[in-house]
Parts: C-alpha cells; structure tokens; sequence
C-alpha cells in the first residue's frame, strides 16, 4: 500500500513545493490549508504521517499537534512540525506540544524527502536510494552524467522544484534567475535542453529565445517554455513562431513533467543524427 502523507499548511508556496517534491518520489498526498480542515481529513483518511506549519491563523500548529495526538486513532502517527521558529525555547515547546520531530524552513529540496521519510520507520526507501545518488554542487547543478537541462526562472522555489523532479532521475539541472544570467551560462555551456519560464522581470522567455536563435551554437538547442501563466493563444503562437518545441502549463504532475521532458530530450537527439 502507498505511503500517503497530509500536509498542513497556510502558505500557498510551501504547500506547493512539499506537494511536488513528496509526489516526485511517489508518495501518497493530501494539503490542508489550515488546522481545522487538517484535523477532520486525518480523522477521515488513513495517513503514514502529518506535516504541519506551527504559524497559522485560527488553530495554530502547537494546537493541532494537541488534539491530534489526543486522539487514540491519530497518536500514533508520526506528526513532523515544519517551521522557520528558531528562538529558543522553540523547539522544545515543539516536543511538548506533541510533535514527534521537525523540519526547519526553508526547506531543502535536496535533502526534504530524505528528512521525512526518517520519521517512516520504512528503512531505506528505493527513492531515498534513487535521491541519494544525485549530488548537488554550490553551483545548482547535480553531479550526475546525465543529460544537462538549464532552468530560467526569476522563483526560486520553481528552480528547486524543477530540480528536485528530475535530478533523482539522473538529469543534471543548471539554474539561472534571469535572462542574462542564462546567457552568461551559455558561454560556458551546452546544455541538452532549455526550460524557461515566460514572464520575468526586465527581460523574459521570448528575449531569452530570441537570443538563444542568433547563435549558431545555441540555436539547435531544443527550447521549452514552463509557465503558469501562457494560457493566452497569442503568447502561445508567438512562442512556437520563434522556435519553442513545446508550452508546459504550471501546475504540472511530476510524472508527467518528467515525459515531457524525455520526449523532447528525444526529439533532439533525432534532430541531431
């Protein structure tokens, strides 16, 4: 049976990246966006384990690990606190209140998965196996010999979560915050593949693209934009008329990002021969 695993959180982006990055591995999830909707999925539904935020209006996080563990049917379920409070004092009120453990914020997208699943009691888990083969330099980019992607996004958190669905698989990902961030990459690289998000600050996807196709060195590279917010036809069309392969729409299931990105991984080594 899968492991499946609430998370409780207010904040749209935290919930957004713990969602992708446990989904990534193949775990099970449900979100609560507050404490009370939390308590009554996990009184409905079986789980391996909760993660919820400690700052949160209305019934906080020291309030819900009470009643939880409270409750004869929920107290043995691991309960994991993940919180950016650091004062001391903090983390042991964190134990008293009932948690079994915590998770510091913000998290690290390389080391999260690895961090839950201690609280499992699953021994060594084949993702935690697949995560820890694929290391991560202070450049952003994984040391594994697999096909390079460059990643362009002014958020962070799309960067890590872009990384975290392909780095287990062996992709190396290669990250850059701006358009003339990605360019001064380029000199230095090629990679496999371009993923850029369409709409940044200064200069966006479509610049970025233009760039890429002034250069013959660059201008084979295959070309994807990754945005939630190209849902309009001509943003659409512009993109594929300078040479996009493809639009991927934000929000996109792990398992399927990862075909997308193997087909057109594909698509450019046939191009190529």
């Amino acid at each position: 049976m899968p492991v499946r695993i609430l998370a409780v959180d207010d904040n749209t982006a935290n919930m957004d990246l713990m969602l992708y990055l446990l989904r990534a591995f193949g775990y099970e999830c449900d979100a609560a966006a507050d404490g009370a909707s939390g308590l009554e999925k996990a009184r409905t539904a079986r789980y391996d384990a909760a993660l919820v935020d400690i700052l949160m209006p209305g019934m906080n996080g020291y309030e819900f690990a009470q009643t939880f563990k409270a409750d004869q049917r929920l107290a043995s379920v691991p309960l994991i606190a993940v919180t950016a409070l650091a004062m001391p004092g903090d983390h042991d009120r964190i134990a008293n209140a009932g948690f079994d453990g915590y998770i510091s914020k913000p998290i690290d997208p390389e080391r999260f998965v690895q961090q839950i699943e201690g609280f499992l009691h699953r021994g060594t888990s084949a993702s935690a196996t697949r995560h820890s083969q694929t290391v991560v330099s202070a450049e952003g980019t994984t040391s594994a010999a697999g096909p390079l992607i460059l990643a362009v996004d002014d958020l962070q958190t799309n960067l890590d979560v872009l990384r975290a669905a392909l780095a287990p698989l062996g992709y190396r990902v290669a990250q850059a915050r701006s358009v003339r961030e990605a360019l001064a990459m380029l000199d230095g690289m090629r990679p496999d593949l371009i993923v850029c998000d369409l709409h940044m600050p200064e200069e966006g996807g479509f610049e970025l693209i233009e760039r890429v196709n002034e250069s013959e060195h660059w201008r084979t590279i295959p070309f994807v934009f990754l945005s939630s917010t190209a849902w309009q036809t001509k943003d659409r069309r512009r993109g594929i008329e300078l040479g996009a392969r493809k639009f991927i729409l934000r929000p996109i299931d792990p398992e399927r990002l990862r075909r997308e990105i193997d087909e057109l991984l594909a698509d450019g080594e046939d191009s190529r021969r």
